[in-house]
């Protein structure tokens, strides 16, 4: 067998993991999700993961990997991918990647530098830096503004990711990232994207908002609470965190299900408008004419 992957991105709700079980049956191939929710135990309900019947003996990979309180980061999705690749071609099966968090995806293609694992100390004195994010940023400005220019003042994410480094390295970030070149570990793979209308993204989002809560997604985010605390980042997830403001009592049923809709629904904007400038080359079709594509590639 001559193994391919190909990678399917699709805004939240698209019906992008319905489809990529559709094209794997048919074509023999095994699936990686990319997913920040999905990746956990416990995370069922919440995450909207597919269910082992919904997955109709495709194996998953990237599903149930981790336990809410453990740390992971795109270098997770590497692991995760060649562990993928190998155990497919091992079995005679191609690879479809598919998921939400096309992040990871750009970060195999595009690579990463090597780890820096920062020091306790540096974490805590990372943590009294940010404290004033203006501040921060403007140190990071003046010291490299090659960086600066690449983020936002208020991206507290990325602004501590470059104290780490500078704390750690002695180095601006700029400066480390170019004598740590980056090494890719997708090359040339075919991406595809499902094109959805707006109204019918947001009745989708409506509909299985509601589904979640239907089936026990508040029972789900209190029997995580009891497990792992508020305190591990999953927990401040779409859904997760609607659902502890309901347990609080800020909210009844009916904003809840509101304002699951509406993050989601702004999640899903975040996510088009990431693929649209990220994936240039990407093909993008409705999904009654994509399988028709996917099923071409093998």
């Amino acid at each position: 067998m001559n193994y391919k992957e190909i990678a399917l991105l699709g805004a939240t709700a698209s019906g992008k993991s319905a489809l990529a079980i559709e094209v794997a049956k048919e074509v023999g191939a095994n699936i990686l999700s990319l997913d920040s929710l999905a990746i956990y135990h416990d995370t069922d309900i919440v995450s909207a993961k597919p269910t082992l019947e919904e997955r109709e003996g495709i194996k998953h990979f990237g599903i149930d990997a981790l336990h809410v309180d453990e740390y992971f980061s795109a270098a997770t999705f590497f692991e995760l991918y060649k562990n993928a690749k190998e155990s497919s071609k091992k079995e005679g099966k191609h690879l479809i990647i598919v998921g939400g968090t096309s992040f990871y995806l750009k970060s195999m293609i595009e690579g990463l530098s090597p780890k820096l694992t920062p020091s306790k100390e540096t974490l805590e004195e990372v943590e009294q830096r940010i404290k004033n994010l203006k501040d921060a940023y403007t140190f990071i400005e003046k010291s490299d503004p090659i960086y600066a220019k690449k983020i936002s003042y208020h991206d507290s994410y990325r602004i501590a990711k470059w104290y780490e480094i500078y704390l750690e390295s002695a180095e601006v970030a700029s400066a480390y990232f170019a004598k740590n070149q980056k090494e890719a570990i997708l090359k040339d793979i075919p991406i595809y994207d499902i094109l959805i209308e707006r109204d019918l993204l947001r009745e989708r989002i409506s509909q299985r908002s509601a589904i979640m809560i239907e089936q026990g997604a508040i029972d789900e985010v209190f029997r995580l609470e009891k497990k792992y605390t508020r305190l591990p980042k999953p927990m401040k997830a779409i859904g997760i965190v609607e659902c502890l403001s309901y347990l609080d009592g800020k909210i009844d049923k009916k904003e809840l299900h509101n304002l699951i809709s509406i993050h989601t629904a702004q999640l899903a904007k975040r996510q088009e408008t990431f693929n649209k400038s990220q994936f240039p080359n990407v093909v993008k079709l409705l999904k009654k004419y994509l399988k028709e594509k996917l099923l071409s590639n093998f």
